[in-house]
């Protein structure tokens, strides 16, 4: 079948490059562009005028949460509450439990996976908290959830988490790690068990990846085992590292090195590594605020940083910065990580960013962080056919409206886009050629219903805390609201 898009805006791809085209025509065949320009003049199947519009490649979010929303009850703690969003350690050796079903937990994963597909992302990989978990994530539930995708449509890259150990709070309010190596070894098996899974699928939209939790929740022999396995399958890692100060103190009192240190003593720096944050190297004024070789060594390695722009600026955090990364030589590539999904937005926040850490306006303008949400995405998964709109890639596309006076006057419409828009304007999505998102819906899917029941799962997750924490505080106690309830007092 042969399908034609008209759009007043489309971000072609020409010489290496994005390119603005205006009033453009994109057709595919299958999964693949044949077409882009004006003035097709063979015969399609169905066409759709999309009017004004901008279609660009596909969003790829390389860290897109895929459970319900924990940063709108944990950013906000202050350091006496802050121990109630971990586990105890009485919790850690007596009571482990998952706080859902595997049925509870499908529904919970078609609700995150149905908020990208409704923020125009179409490739993506997981991120979920294991905090509500017994321990990670099991081999079964990613059979669902991969299911689960294939059914909505989108690319996804997926595998099991597994970690040796997990972040417990003290009674005076310190952390360690406490450990259950034996999980993570057969955490490990279960990563390889679901890379043979997907094989024996044969789907292009389903791809095995692996994805150990935090590095200081790896054992050593964890994080050995897990580059060995990735050089002799030949797929890609994500280790989230680099996000944290206790993540490197703990990593140095744990294994006297770094964290970057210890990716290349245990072989992970010579696997296709994926950095989510990687905001804690030394150009961090928390580290040493100057750059003494770590750029170099991530860019030497091939390794892509996933920078998560709104998360960071959630959590206080800011990368320093995206400039100097990219000039580094260092693939930078997107990831929402929180609730919304929406890396137009994470894109506009890291631009500002960007001239905050820089302390100049062109720091890292616009277009950069498009690239990075749809060619360094690309590259970090080797796709050289994802990422771009030109004959012989992949037909992954969105369509965003831009025609709501909301949206203020429009100059260069990307950076006009950026600055005044939300993901929330996609209207149209197709993955491998295949609609995923037709005015502005989901076929198949009732939004009502399923908001309903997530809500409800919310709800049970965030009563969940109390039994976790090491002073056994209540949610209300845990999770404050903003300003006291109003109560009706009777009249006199």
């Amino acid at each position: 079948m042969r399908t034609r898009w008209r759009a007043t805006h489309v971000l072609a791809h020409r010489d290496g490059g994005h390119a603005l085209l205006r009033d453009g025509e994109i057709v595919w065949e299958g999964d693949t562009i044949t077409y882009v320009g004006r003035g097709y003049d063979g015969p399609v199947d169905a066409e759709l005028d999309l009017g004004e519009a901008l279609v660009m490649p596909g969003l790829i979010d390389l860290d897109a949460l895929t459970d319900i929303d924990h940063l709108v009850l944990d950013s906000w703690a202050p350091p006496a509450r802050a121990a109630g969003l971990l586990w105890s350690q009485e919790y850690f050796d007596h009571r482990r439990r998952d706080a859902f079903t595997p049925a509870e937990r499908a529904t919970v994963r078609e609700y995150a996976l149905v908020q990208l597909a409704l923020h125009g992302i179409t490739t993506y990989m997981p991120i979920a908290s294991e905090v509500h978990s017994a321990w990670a994530e099991p081999y079964d539930e990613l059979v669902t959830m991969a299911e689960t995708s294939r059914r909505i449509g989108l690319r996804g890259y997926l595998g099991p988490a597994y970690r040796s150990g997990v972040n417990v709070a003290r009674p005076d309010g310190g952390r360690h790690v406490a450990l259950d190596e034996e999980r993570g070894r057969a955490g490990l098996r279960d990563a390889e068990r679901f890379l043979d899974h997907t094989a024996r699928l044969s789907d292009p939209l389903v791809n095995g990846v692996l994805l150990p939790c935090r590095i200081e929740t790896l054992t050593e022999d964890l994080l050995r085992g897990t580059a060995a396995l990735a050089r002799r399958r030949d797929v890609p890692v994500r280790l989230h590292c680099l996000q944290g100060l206790h993540e490197r103190d703990l990593v140095r009192e744990t294994h006297h090195a770094t964290p970057l240190e210890l990716l290349a003593r245990t072989g992970l720096l010579d696997t296709r590594l994926l950095v989510p944050h990687g905001v804690f190297t030394d150009r961090h004024p928390s580290v040493h605020g100057e750059d003494r070789g770590d750029l170099a060594t991530l860019a030497a390695a091939g390794v892509s940083v996933i920078h998560c722009p709104q998360t960071s600026l959630r959590y206080g955090q800011v990368l320093h910065s995206f400039g100097a990364y990219r000039r580094a030589g260092i693939n930078l590539c997107l990831g929402t990580d929180s609730f919304p999904p929406d890396l137009i937005r994470g894109m506009d926040t890291g631009v500002h960013l960007a001239k905050t850490a820089d302390g100049r306006a062109d720091a890292a303008p616009a277009e950069y962080y498009v690239e990075a949400a749809t060619l360094g995405g690309a590259r970090a998964l080797g796709r050289d056919d994802l990422g771009r709109l030109e004959p012989g890639a992949r037909a992954d596309l969105v369509a965003f409206r831009l025609d709501d006076i909301r949206d203020g006057v429009q100059d260069d419409p990307v950076r006009t886009f950026l600055l005044n828009g939300t993901a929330r304007q996609a209207t149209h999505s197709v993955v491998a050629g295949r609609p995923v998102m037709t005015d502005g819906r989901i076929p198949g899917t009732d939004l009502t219903n399923l908001r309903r029941r997530a809500q409800e799962l919310f709800e049970r997750m965030r009563e969940g805390y109390a039994e976790r924490d090491v002073h056994r505080r209540g949610a209300d106690a845990l999770f404050p609201p903003t300003f006291p309830p109003f109560e009706e007092t009777a009249s006199r």
